[in-house]
């Protein structure tokens, strides 16, 4: 939602003060509105939408593709994570540590193995539904309950696939920002068409040429707003956006590693808390009070 109040707030800005000034009368932005019709030239937009598109579709694979359009849609429903998920993931793994502490790693394993269908983890629906952090969990656990690698081996493992997941989290985000950095060359593209069709209308008189070179630079507008109000500005939101999720990941990865090294579960916990960014993180009694709610 924060996103559309955003592109409101460019639009309003950009559109509104033209119109009054453009206006007849003054001081009015009524009497300008009609005359923002000037910046509904289809042909640009199709100009201009149609090369990003194309550009796209030759510089990244489908599957890459795919996610700058999941990734784009996905800020406006904004950052998926909350002291409330924070919290639900701080709970979900005491009560599994202090089962595996009590009764063995061995007494984890019907967790890990099916952990929509886990008791324990059924009861945080926050954490079942992030399938990718329940699934790094899970992934980490599973060799250390089949006794596969060490306790000093999980971290360098988990620290392989958080870096992995980083940087292909980062491939959509290039597509993207190359995408937004090139929208100005397509609205000159665009403009620079518009001038040689402009050229084959000199014999039609002063207004018809107006209105054409009118026509050519709303694609250069069109082009320097599309790059730096809504392209580079939503790159830079999903790169907000994959942080937090590689912040999760690290939540995860730290609260385990501690954990399978020998720290109690609420040592291990607390260590995961205190890399937890300050808006996402409960304080040190808010954390106890959470750990003691779980008996």
């Amino acid at each position: 939602m924060v996103v559309i109040v955003g592109i409101i707030v460019i639009l309003g800005c950009a559109l509104l003060p033209w119109a009054y000034h453009a206006s007849d009368a003054p001081h009015s932005v009524a009497s300008g509105l009609p005359l923002l019709k000037a910046f509904w030239m289809p042909t640009e937009y199709i100009t201009i939408i149609g090369l990003g598109i194309g550009a796209m579709v030759i510089m990244a694979p489908f599957q890459v593709i795919k996610k700058v359009i999941g990734n784009a849609l996905a800020t406006l429903k904004g950052i998926p994570y909350s002291k409330k998920v924070y919290a639900d993931l701080f709970m979900a793994m005491y009560e599994l540590f202090m089962l595996g502490r009590k009764n063995g790693m061995i007494a984890l394993e019907e967790h890990v193995s099916d952990p929509v269908s886990s008791p324990i983890l059924s009861k945080y629906p926050s954490f079942i539904k992030n399938k990718e952090a329940l699934e790094f969990f899970c992934d980490g656990l599973r060799p250390v309950i089949d006794g596969r690698i060490k306790a000093d081996q999980l971290q360098s493992l988990m620290e392989v696939q958080i870096k992995a997941t980083d940087h292909e989290g980062h491939e959509p985000i290039d597509v993207l920002t190359k995408v937004g950095d090139s929208m100005p060359g397509f609205g000159i593209v665009a403009c620079v068409m518009g001038i040689v069709s402009t050229m084959g209308k000199l014999t039609q008189g002063t207004e018809v040429v107006g209105q054409s070179v009118a026509s050519a630079l709303v694609g250069t507008f069109l082009g320097i707003a599309a790059a730096y109000c809504f392209v580079n500005p939503i790159a830079t939101n999903v790169t907000f956006l994959h942080g937090t999720k590689i912040d999760f990941l690290k939540c995860i990865s730290s609260a385990l590693v501690s954990f399978v090294k020998g720290a109690a579960p609420a040592m291990a916990i607390e260590t995961a808390r205190r890399g937890v960014s300050s808006d996402f993180r409960p304080s040190a009694d808010e954390l106890e009070e959470l750990l003691k709610s779980t008996k």
